[in-house]
């Protein structure tokens, strides 16, 4: 019997700084750890004025977790200790398994207009942190739109909606990464694995998102799905457009400073020491 998501709990953005400098907006990070699980932290960054992100995030460590990095608007320079270069340009996306270690950076270019895009960061399971890295990119052209009526838009990152599957592959956490456009007076149901965390944010216009049309969300907003295998979304006098992500939980002890995340205090210790004296990137 189908059983569709209510929203379990709500949370809103608020304004930070990370990297050199770069002015965000984060959603959820290390205060919520746990709630989310096996997702650790979401920002969202945007501004039409370059000195707000110019400065970027310089070459920096990452160990026992994921970066999904995806531009609406923009361009990011992206290099890495492994051999990758690219540029992530508006629509395109980078998933970044740092596993092991990877030492990389990641620069904004100067863009004419709202410069736009998401950093997601994903846990890795135990048995996974320390096998080597990998690096997935793919430009706006590559990932699928699928439309399944009533002028709703659905770009499928990773996972699957209507038969139209992502182009993210061979992932622990049986990942959906969907970006979401829903018109107004309208209406979506989509299927989702029962299990999964599952929550949607809403980075532009308004929703519903509970089944008697109840659970408003507005720009800025994180909505917690509780269990089932279904989610609802409904539009009145607004269109809507979020993110929709799910994976599964991985139930772990989670050990995290910065930009390393580890199951233990030792584990964390030995990464930093590692970085320290040159010998953190294994492969």
């Amino acid at each position: 019997m189908t059983k569709i998501r209510k929203v379990e709990s709500t949370h809103h953005w608020h304004s930070t700084s990370d990297g050199a400098g770069v002015l965000l907006r984060r959603v959820f990070g290390f205060d919520e750890t746990g709630l989310l699980d096996p997702f650790l932290l979401l920002d969202f960054f945007g501004s039409d004025n370059p000195k707000d992100y110019i400065a970027g995030f310089p070459w920096h460590p990452h160990r026992g977790m994921e970066t999904i990095t995806y531009m609406i608007d923009g361009e990011v320079e992206h290099a890495d200790s492994i051999g990758n270069k690219g540029m992530i340009r508006s629509g395109g996306i980078q998933w970044m398994t740092a596993a092991s270690g990877i030492i990389h950076q990641e620069m904004p270019r100067r863009y004419e207009g709202m410069m736009r895009g998401f950093q997601l960061w994903l846990n890795m399971p135990a048995k996974d942190k320390m096998t080597a890295p990998k690096y997935q990119e793919f430009p706006a052209e590559m990932i699928p739109v699928a439309e399944p009526g009533d002028g709703i838009r659905v770009k499928v990152i990773a996972g699957e909606f209507c038969d139209t599957r992502g182009p993210v592959k061979d992932l622990e956490i049986d990942p959906l990464y969907l970006d979401i456009t829903v018109p107004e007076k309208a209406a979506l149901k989509t299927i989702v694995n029962p299990g999964h965390t599952v929550f949607a944010f809403v980075f532009e216009g308004e929703g519903f998102f509970d089944e008697n049309v109840s659970g408003f969300t507005k720009t800025g907003t994180l909505v917690k799905l509780a269990d089932g295998d279904m989610i609802s979304i409904t539009t009145k006098e607004s269109m809507v457009r979020f993110l929709l992500v799910a994976g599964k939980p991985i139930n772990e002890p989670v050990a995290w400073r910065g930009p390393i995340v580890m199951n233990t205090q030792d584990e964390l210790a030995t990464a930093f020491r590692e970085f320290r004296e040159g010998t953190f990137v294994k492969q």
